[in-house]
């Protein structure tokens, strides 16, 4: 996965190039000049006649054609105006052509599509980081003019409220310095061995301990949900790993924060880690209780801002998030050169990564 999704591959069809029409033209004329020539000699009219009325023949016969071959043309320059103009709504006719003509109209269709999606994400970019950045702006200064005004004191409580919001407008600033990473291809692997069972016990520590003290840390806020069990299942349970290790915390911090999040009341979270196919390689996944992700959505589940439309459940810290988070994830299992998906599950959602280990990662 991460290499964005597959178009449907278009179905074998014979092409007529515009060259095959246009010889066609040609030899269609001399045919239809040299028939009539015939029935001149044969019926004694003069040959004038049958010149003219060849010409006009041919004339009608490649004005048809031309008028066929340039329309389309036309068509396509009007909407890469549009285009031009920031109009991605507009699409070209005939891209069902057998010819040259057609796959120019297919292509221009397609990225007509691509730069609407683009536009699409950076609008959605825009309203989500105003929408995530308001919220703990407008808290953090309600607390400050509280302070400044004389309202309340600031003791120790109020500004861990107001540290509390500073913390989470810097974690949203680290996801969009991630997401500015993620595009500009600027984050260097830095791969190393390590033992698979201390390193996933201490990323299940720090999502205990800061469930505990101050919500489950997040892309999107805090998630107060102490009541979630988090289960760590390694086998064996000397397995070595070759990944980069901050990278991969970045991915299964992720998956555990929305997979606490959409756990039921006292659910489980299950965190399994085993050995892969190749040398140093590993298969994780991270399994919950929630309602699951439906078959309909799971082709887009790591695409940026998707929140997916099944319903949340309610509780603490289910604000459903920006969207970002497994995206990130993705795009970290990606720079290893390995696989992020969703598996099969009788019960909830479950997540599954597979690195390669000491291969070398994809370019």
């Amino acid at each position: 996965m991460g290499q964005g999704p597959h178009r449907p591959r278009r179905p074998r069809r014979i092409v007529i190039s515009i060259k095959t029409k246009l010889g066609a033209l040609v030899v269609g004329a001399v045919l239809l000049t040299s028939a009539l020539a015939l029935v001149a000699i044969r019926t004694s009219t003069e040959f004038r006649y049958i010149t003219v009325f060849a010409m006009i023949a041919t004339l009608l016969i490649t004005q048809f054609v031309a008028q066929s071959l340039t329309a389309p043309l036309d068509e396509m320059t009007t909407v890469a105006g549009s285009i031009s103009r920031g109009d991605f709504s507009r699409r070209v006719r005939g891209a069902d052509r057998r010819d040259e003509l057609g796959d120019l109209a297919s292509t221009i269709n397609r990225m007509a599509d691509d730069l609407e999606a683009v536009d699409r994400h950076r609008k959605e970019l825009v309203a989500n980081v105003s929408h995530e950045l308001r919220t703990p702006i407008a808290a953090l200064r309600a607390v400050l003019e509280n302070v400044v005004d004389g309202v309340s004191e600031a003791d120790p409580e109020t500004m861990r409220s107001a540290l509390k919001q500073t913390e989470r407008l810097g974690r949203l600033v680290e996801t969009l310095l991630d997401l500015s990473r993620l595009d500009n291809g600027v984050v260097a692997l830095r791969a190393s061995r390590f033992e698979v069972w201390p390193y996933l016990s201490g990323v299940l520590r720090e999502a205990n301990l800061a469930a505990s003290q101050r919500g489950l840390s997040s892309t999107s806020g805090l998630h107060n949900r102490t009541d979630v069990h988090l289960h760590l299942d390694v086998s064996p349970p000397e397995l070595v790993a070759h990944a980069d290790a901050e990278r991969l915390h970045q991915v299964m911090a992720n998956l555990i924060d929305n997979a606490v999040k959409h756990s039921p009341p006292h659910g489980r979270v299950t965190v399994r880690a085993r050995r892969g196919p190749y040398p140093d390689s590993l298969e994780l996944e991270v399994e919950d209780e929630g309602p699951g992700i439906p078959e309909s959505e799971r082709h887009k589940v790591f695409e940026r801002f998707n929140r997916g439309s099944a319903p949340h459940r309610p509780g603490p810290g289910s604000d459903g998030g920006t969207g970002l988070g497994l995206a990130i994830a993705r795009w970290a299992v990606d720079l290893h050169g390995g696989g992020i998906g969703v598996a099969e599950s009788s019960r909830g959602c479950r997540i599954r990564v597979t690195l390669p280990g000491s291969l070398r990662p994809r370019d």
